[in-house]
Order: C-alpha cells, then sequence, then structure tokens
C-alpha cells in the first residue's frame, strides 16, 4: 500500500457520481470492484456496504479490524457552474502540492477514505481480518449508520477514516440536530414601486462545524442585515434565497425587493458592501455586493415583510458556547444554512444545524433557534438528531495509533475531540463495546468549492495506517 496507490483510486472515485441520497453508482462500484479483486462484500437494505479480507497466514488470531468511510459527498458549486452532480465528474488540479477542485467541493470528505480501506484491501500487506463499512448519507443525516443492523460487521476496533488533519488523532465529536421551519406570508401589488435584486456572492464558506469558529461571513445573515435595517423605509421583500447543505456556510446569497426609491437603496446597499469589507476583509477578502433590476409583480405586504425579516435576523448563527474543560474548543453552534423562497406557495423554509459535545445543550441550541424563528410565526421541526461520541483516554486503539505515529516519525500527535458530526456516535449508541479512532489527511475547505487535499499529508496518513493496520493485535 502506498500513497500513490491510494491517490490513483482517489481519482478514479472523482469519476462516480454520489451525491448524498443518489449513492447507488458508487455502491454499485464498491461491490464490483470487490467482486473483481476477489474478495467476500456484501449490501445491507439501505445501501451501506462491507467488504472483507481474511487474515494473512499467521494472523489468523489477530482481532478483526473495522476500517469506516462514508460513500456520499457534500455537493457546492460556484454560481454559474453548469456543472452537474448526477452525472458529471469532478474536474480538479494538482498545484503546489493540492489536489483541488475550483469550481465544485472535491468529495476528498471522505472519498479519500474508501480510497485507502480499497488500496489496504488489494495490497500484499499481511494484516489481520479486515472489514471495510461505507455507510450511505452521511452528510445529509447519518442514514447509514442510523440504519445498520447487528452482524452487518463483527469486528470490535474500528478505525473512522473522515477526519481532516493529519497528525491528529480524534476520540471524541459532537452531537447534532438538524432544524427547519416553515413561513406563511400574504401578498400585495407592488404597485408603484421599483423592484430590486440584491446580491451577496464570494463567500468563503465552509464546513458548519469545522469552520464555524473562523470568523466567516454567513451570507444570509449578511442580507438580513441590511433588509433589517430597511425596514423602515418601506421595503417590501419578494423572496430572499440564499444557502444550501445543511452543514455548510452560506457563501452567496440573493433577495429581491420592492421599494419605493431604488437610487437610495443602491446607495445604501453599496455602503454596507463597504463597510462588510472591512469588516470581513481578512476571513473573506472576495465578498461581492452587487444590485441589479428584477420584476415581480407581487410582494409580501408589510407584516410578512417585517415578522419575516426579523425573525430570521434575530436567528443565532455562529459559536454559542466554548468547551471549559478543552481549550480553545467549542462546544456549541449553530448555522442558519439556507434559506428558499417558495413564491407560488406563499412559504419561506429554512433550514439551520445545531452541534454541541452536550446533548443537552444541544437541544437548548435547538430550542433559541426554534423560539427566534416561531416568534416570526414559523412553524418549527426538529429532525435527524444525532448523538455525540464521549472520548475514551484508555482506549486501547488510541495507545496503538499513538505510538505508531510516534514510531514512523518522532513526534506525538494530537489527541482531540471535533466539532463535528462523526458516525462514531452513532456507531457508538448502537454498538456500545467499540473501541474507536478517527484520523485522516489534511483537507482544507470542505462542503465548499475550492475544497482541496494536501499530498504530503496524504503520505503521512498513508504510512501511518498501513502501520497501524500491519501491526495491530
Amino acid at each position: 500500500m502506498d500513497a500513490k496507490r491510494v491517490l490513483e483510486i482517489f481519482k478514479e472515485i472523482t469519476r462516480i457520481p454520489r451525491e448524498s441520497g443518489h449513492e447507488e453508482p458508487i455502491t454499485q462500484w464498491l461491490l464490483d470492484w470487490a467482486k473483481q479483486h476477489g474478495l467476500e462484500a456484501k449490501r445491507d437494505e439501505i445501501g451501506n456496504v462491507c467488504i472483507c479480507r481474511p487474515a494473512a497466514p499467521g494472523k489468523e488470531n489477530v482481532p478483526t479490524l473495522v476500517l469506516q468511510a462514508h460513500q456520499d459527498m457534500v455537493c457546492e458549486k460556484l454560481a454559474g457552474s453548469k456543472h452537474d452532480f448526477l452525472k458529471d465528474p469532478i474536474e480538479y488540479v494538482i498545484e503546489d502540492g493540492w489536489m483541488i477542485a475550483k469550481e465544485t467541493t472535491l468529495g476528498a470528505d471522505d472519498g479519500i477514505g474508501i480510497a485507502a480501506c480499497l488500496a489496504l484491501l488489494e495490497s500484499e500487506d499481511k494484516t489481520g481480518p479486515l472489514e471495510c463499512i461505507f455507510t450511505i448519507s452521511e452528510e445529509t443525516g447519518m442514514d447509514g449508520a442510523e440504519a445498520m443492523k447487528p452482524g452487518f460487521f463483527s469486528g470490535k476496533t474500528l478505525i473512522n477514516l473522515d477526519s481532516e488533519d493529519e497528525g491528529q488523532m480524534f476520540i471524541g465529536c459532537a452531537g447534532g440536530v438538524t432544524t427547519e421551519a416553515t413561513y406563511s406570508f400574504a401578498s400585495e401589488p407592488v404597485g408603484a414601486r421599483e423592484i430590486l435584486k440584491l446580491t451577496i456572492s464570494g463567500g468563503r464558506g465552509g464546513h458548519s462545524g469545522d469552520d464555524i469558529n473562523k470568523g466567516r461571513a454567513n451570507t444570509v445573515m449578511l442580507l438580513l442585515r441590511f433588509l433589517y435595517s430597511q425596514l423602515g423605509s418601506g421595503l417590501r421583500l419578494v423572496c430572499l434565497d440564499g444557502g444550501g447543505k445543511h452543514n455548510a456556510i452560506a457563501r452567496e446569497s440573493s433577495a429581491i425587493v420592492a421599494v419605493d426609491g431604488a437610487t437610495a437603496l443602491k446607495a445604501a446597499f453599496s455602503e454596507f458592501g463597504s463597510i462588510i469589507a472591512d469588516e470581513y476583509h481578512t476571513t473573506d477578502p472576495g465578498l461581492v455586493f452587487n444590485t441589479s433590476a428584477a420584476e415581480a409583480e407581487e410582494a409580501m405586504d408589510a407584516d410578512s415583510t417585517c415578522r419575516i425579516v426579523a425573525s430570521l435576523y434575530a436567528c443565532p448563527h455562529g459559536v454559542l458556547a466554548m468547551s471549559q474543560d478543552i481549550k480553545d474548543f467549542v462546544e456549541t453552534s449553530t448555522n442558519l444554512a439556507a434559506v428558499h423562497t417558495d413564491l407560488s406557495g406563499g412559504k419561506v423554509l429554512v433550514c439551520t444545524s445545531q452541534r454541541s459535545s452536550s446533548k443537552a445543550a444541544c437541544r437548548a441550541a435547538a430550542a433559541k433557534v426554534e423560539a427566534a424563528l416561531a416568534l416570526g410565526g414559523a412553524n418549527v421541526v426538529h429532525l435527524s438528531e444525532y448523538p455525540g461520541w464521549n472520548p475514551n483516554v484508555n482506549s486501547h486503539i488510541l495507545k496503538v495509533c499513538v505510538e505508531s505515529y510516534k514510531k514512523c516519525f518522532g513526534v506525538e500527535p494530537l489527541v482531540l475531540a471535533i466539532h463535528a458530526g462523526l458516525e462514531c456516535g452513532l456507531f457508538l449508541e448502537k454498538f456500545p463495546d467499540l473501541d474507536m479512532i478517527s484520523f485522516g489527511p489534511t483537507l482544507r475547505g470542505v462542503h465548499a468549492p475550492g475544497e482541496k487535499l494536501e499530498l504530503a499529508s496524504l503520505d503521512k496518513f498513508v504510512r501511518h495506517l498501513e502501520d497501524v493496520v500491519v501491526n495491530f493485535k
């Protein structure tokens, strides 16, 4: 097994569509791959795949080791991109030591984990018995892990290959819940008002867990900030649209509004853009503010405009609490992920996600979001709650991985928890005897266009993983 082979397999994976909820092509590809390599494989009712390799001679008494990655990827692209995630291969470049998808997400989260598993399975490395588990729809609700039944795998030690910082061993993660809301609105004719479209684009975005403490702009929140400041001018909202996936920070947002004085609003939005550019000059230097003419026959009435804009602007976004036990570690956060308007149905649809190392704090964050949205008349529901993963500092696989890393590189890795959801929390809830750890190569910009994989870190990740697996006992 070597990093070159892992990268070759990952390049194959980038050609296979695997958007969350549409994993059939990658699921079948995995089953075909196992058949071609003479390995036992099975698929459960929901689409999870398990590929097994028996122990090498002399390794029959080594405990079974489970390696785990997820099949799906977050599919985000730049505005104007014609990429179709349901059929097009991911386009990427190799540049300055990184593999980069310029206009879309790369899918190294978690395609590189899949590739590492397959490289191990086909290698001549002498290992104990291996079970490689590939789950579905991790990014949208961890559906595969949630639905997995006892007996799908037998091992009691699991290595999750879905982390994004080489040299860091993760032994805990946040739990989370998705909160969705629906506002109804009444409309009225726009009359003599002028129609403008306000757009904010060029946000850096990022992972709503791992990047939530980096101070990046949420363009939905920025647009709401401006709209709220203009409510006294008689502005009427036609529609508001921004953001995408629940686990990504909104990069692009737009609103169509009806106003009495278009010139004044344009000037105000331009001034607002200058203020925001100064506030986010380091984290989001590429923000662009634009106004253009638009068309509409109806707009939301005054009451609908005021309560929806005010309620959404009051909805919290960002870090809510830092850990009292771990320095500089986020305990609880919330992400106002997406807002979309259904003009024909007279609805505004909202998606948010909350994360926390504490189940009680996560539910309190969701309740706070619910309170803000419900005050504006929204119907609020909570979905897809998943548990956190409490660290076990006495873990055997932790000790094995730390000692291996020290042997390979002469330094100790960092042992941490992560403010993001990993399937380990669900696995532990369903299979309480599991001993687990998570690690991976360095990725940046996951869940956003421009996602990239650091190739030097891939070399180290592969060397470390191989050493752990070969010498595990």
